[in-house]
């Protein structure tokens, strides 16, 4: 049975807004709530950027029935050995509510540090080094490490008794083979079912057979379809296009500028836009059958509260009691 989750967007809502709506979204039924993590938004029409760390200890005390997942890029603007003190106060706080997701990150984020912007072969790298430094320091281990990263005789003193998942980010079936090999399990973004297998094949075959995995799941509901359409495409157009361009581009001016001839209509391809209840659990469903163990849905328009009310009343009954 599919664990169901509300995505907390810091790019498009205040922390306090989002507080708001894991509330609400667990006295709707979701159990997970997947908290992004960015200095920047996507576009000026976002417009936020709060704080994913701190709002997470707030989020998780006012809500004691979801875990926690947060996207995290640990290695330029996060020190790993950062990451490993968060996540470990987190999962101390909290047993057996927090997973830690990482990837190589986008520089609209992580080149605020002025550092070089790997490419992505070097990203990777630096992805694993920065995992096995976080593991050995929950192991209680002293780590000396010099690489793409380094570390000075760290010994991480406060830890919890269960230890979080690190779950692997992946969008192209390459990425994905390379996770099956570490990672404890798989985070991926919806798009067609053809193209989605790819991925999840790819992960079982690099050693991810049988691990977690979680899709985020991109959509747009509202009250009727016209709607759902132009909430999308304001919120969500500048991210649509493949990756080796959104994890270039710098500054949300430049996202705005590379979706400025974007038509709503582009956006059936990458959103599942949709005022039907029905057609979208049609859409969840399938997503189960392809193995994934936790759907968190994120609704990309602005109307989260109906969204929340709807989807909880309509949707996650009809996926977790099928």
């Amino acid at each position: 049975m599919a664990q169901i989750g509300y995505h907390a967007s810091h790019e498009q809502f205040k922390p306090s807004e989002l507080l708001k709506y894991v509330q609400m979204a667990e006295q709707a039924g979701f159990t997970l709530a997947l908290s992004s993590d960015h200095f920047h938004p996507w576009s000026e029409a976002q417009g936020q950027s709060g704080f994913a760390w701190s709002w997470l200890g707030a989020a998780m005390q006012a809500t004691p029935r979801l875990s926690y997942r947060v996207v995290c890029a640990p290695g330029q603007r996060y020190h790993p050995a950062i990451i490993a003190q968060a996540a470990a106060t987190l999962a101390e706080m909290f047993p057996n509510r927090f997973w830690l997701t990482v990837g190589s990150g986008q520089a609209l984020n992580e080149h605020i540090t002025g550092d070089k912007w790997p490419t992505k072969s070097d990203r990777n790298t630096r992805l694993k080094e920065c995992v096995d430094i976080i593991r050995a320091l929950w192991a209680g281990e002293t780590v000396t490490h010099r690489g793409l990263v380094c570390v000075e005789d760290a010994k991480l003193y406060t830890r919890p008794e269960i230890l979080p998942l690190i779950i692997g980010a992946a969008v192209t079936p390459e990425t994905a083979e390379w996770l099956g090999s570490w990672a404890d399990g798989l985070i991926t973004t919806s798009r067609p079912p053809e193209k989605l297998k790819k991925v999840v094949d790819a992960f079982r075959r690099g050693g991810g057979e049988g691990k977690p995995m979680i899709l985020k799941v991109q959509l747009s509901y509202d009250s009727n379809a016209e709607k759902a359409l132009q909430g999308a495409h304001d919120q969500w157009r500048s991210n649509i296009f493949k990756s080796k361009m959104l994890t270039e581009l710098i500054t949300p001016d430049q996202f705005d500028a590379a979706g400025e001839f974007v038509q709503p209509e582009e956006l059936y391809q990458h959103v599942r836009i949709s005022a039907d209840q029905e057609q979208h659990i049609e859409w969840l469903q399938k997503d189960i059958e392809l193995g994934f163990d936790q759907l968190i849905l994120h609704n990309v328009n602005r109307e989260q509260e109906q969204f929340i009310e709807v989807f909880g009343e309509k949707v996650v009954p009809g996926l977790t009691t099928s």
